[in-house]
């Protein structure tokens, strides 16, 4: 009964993405450049917004956590995916494995509890003008991103918990470019009932936490916006609201083709590009829809350009 609680698998074999060995090269280019992009591109949000005094607002503190989640949820993936392109070593420890889910589970469900997070801020901004400063105050904002952490570190520690008590016993094989959660349970040679279970009730109740505060916010914001229409408010409410719901949309739709609609046996290169929109693509274009469609954000670079300039 202790062997069988063991864990006989010490590694696993990650097969990567499907492509031929002459376009190793190419991709490898590739996906680095984008990496690098978006770790620059997120840690750039956050220099501009600690360094302007004009973005220490409620919402600029989200977004300034929505970055930091984005380069560190990116780079739960991706840095392993470029070494074994460029190694061709595509076993990762057992150890490292858990380590790379509980870290992805983590920063996932950061990005869903902060995207609620804003819209509310959003729906504060727009629907209660005049209590803005009195509902959104310092204390809050703290609250509910310490909140969104906490909540997010209990949701990866549970399913990690889990995981380590089930035994993996002869394939090792993960056909994947990192240690995805669900291929793992496909993997285990124990009873995978409880944490499948566990998996979707849970996920279903945080999915369903983020969604309906989200919806929810839009909803009263667009009958705030229609009561009394005009053009001057309704372009207002969309240059404020209009990147949070690219983001959002962008976001949950790669989450809901990886998670709600799953590949069959013979669509894995369909989930797994699925899966590179939504750890590579998703973070890379946050950082242009925030600065490309965002005055004070624009404003804030020209000033550091300025400054950099000066200094030189």
């Amino acid at each position: 009964m202790q062997m069988e609680n063991q864990s006989v698998v010490s590694e696993f074999l990650l097969l990567g993405l499907p492509i031929h060995p002459e376009q190793q090269g190419g991709f490898f280019c590739l996906f680095l450049g984008m990496y690098l992009t978006t770790a620059l591109g997120n840690l750039l949000i956050i220099l501009l917004i600690r360094l302007d005094s004009r973005l220490h607002t409620p919402m600029y503190f989200f977004l300034s956590h929505l970055a930091l989640t984005d380069v560190s949820f990116s780079s739960v993936t991706v840095p392993n995916m470029l070494m074994d392109m460029l190694t061709n070593h595509k076993t990762i420890p057992f150890g490292g494995c858990i380590s790379q889910i509980y870290f992805y589970l983590l920063f996932a469900c950061v990005d869903c509890f902060l995207l609620a997070v804003m819209a509310y801020d959003r729906y504060v901004a727009i629907c209660h003008p005049l209590h803005y400063a009195t509902i959104m105050r310092e204390e809050l904002c703290i609250l509910l991103v310490a909140g969104s952490w906490l909540c997010s570190c209990a949701h990866a520690l549970l399913h990690t918990l889990l995981l380590v008590h089930l035994s993996f016993c002869a394939d090792n094989t993960i056909p994947h470019y990192f240690c995805a959660l669900t291929a793992l349970l496909k993997l285990s040679c124990s009873d995978t009932s409880l944490n499948e279970l566990v998996i979707f009730t849970e996920a279903a109740v945080i999915v369903f936490i983020s969604v309906s505060t989200i919806f929810g916010s839009y909803i009263y914001i667009g009958a705030t916006i229609f009561r009394v229409p005009s053009t001057k408010r309704i372009c207002k409410a969309l240059s404020t609201c209009g990147s949070h719901l690219s983001v959002v949309f962008l976001y949950y739709g790669t989450l809901a083709i990886v998670y709600f609609f799953p590949s069959t046996n013979n669509s894995k290169f369909e989930d797994i590009i699925a899966s590179v929109m939504y750890t590579v693509v998703t973070p890379l274009l946050n950082p242009f829809i925030y600065s490309l469609r965002n005055r004070d954000m624009k404003s804030a670079l020209g000033i550091l350009r300025r400054r950099m300039t000066f200094v030189k």
